[in-house]
């Protein structure tokens, strides 16, 4: 079948998918998005979390079928996402097909050093800079799925209690850390949104 969908911004069609395929086989295989990982494909581990019409998801839980007409923004675009949901929607996300980062962009992209006091050499989103800047990530395997519900958090509640944060990221499991360092991460992303206001 012929999958037509919009992935981070962008109308996209995945041709000859059968129907048990995954929304993370497309994405990783066909699309060549390889940012969400392909870890437990029980959708118990959180390594593939996409943003589907802008509810976290497990990719490897989604047949690819069910994405027609819809909107996926992956890690790739996150930055794209978070500077365009800044500008053109404060507080909220895009409609989809609207705006976003193309397939060969997303393809393309690399975290690119940033100064985080001045913010010069931009390139991330918010919350991929305060990951790196709290020292969240380690080997790095649960990072875009994490990264991918917490930006979501935020979009959501721009203030959220430490509370607020375990919910969001209880489905994402991190087999290095303590975790600390990645609540660590989503406040400093919060509290610096929040000068930003």
């Amino acid at each position: 079948m012929r999958v037509n969908f919009t992935v981070n911004g962008r109308k996209q069609e995945a041709d000859d998918v059968w129907e048990g395929e995954s929304l993370l086989y497309v994405l990783r295989e066909r699309m060549g998005l390889p940012g969400s990982k392909n870890a437990c494909e029980q959708g118990e581990c959180g390594s593939c979390t996409v943003r589907l019409d802008g509810v976290p998801v497990c990719s490897c839980l989604v047949a690819a079928g069910q994405v027609e007409g819809r909107e996926v923004v992956t890690v790739e675009g996150l930055a794209d996402y978070a500077a365009h949901r800044t500008d053109a929607h404060p507080g909220a996300g895009c409609a989809s097909g609207a705006c976003g980062t193309s397939l060969d962009a997303a393809k393309q992209w690399q975290a690119k050093p940033q100064d985080s006091q001045t913010g010069e050499a931009g390139g991330l989103a918010p919350i991929q800079q305060a990951f790196i800047d709290a020292g969240a990530v380690q080997c790095g395997f649960c990072t875009p799925g994490l990264l991918v519900a917490a930006d979501e958090l935020l979009e959501r509640n721009p203030e959220p209690s430490d509370a607020d944060i375990r919910e969001a990221l209880s489905g994402n499991l991190c087999r290095c850390t303590g975790y600390e360092k990645i609540l660590d991460a989503v406040r400093l992303a919060a509290a610096r949104q929040e000068e930003a206001v």
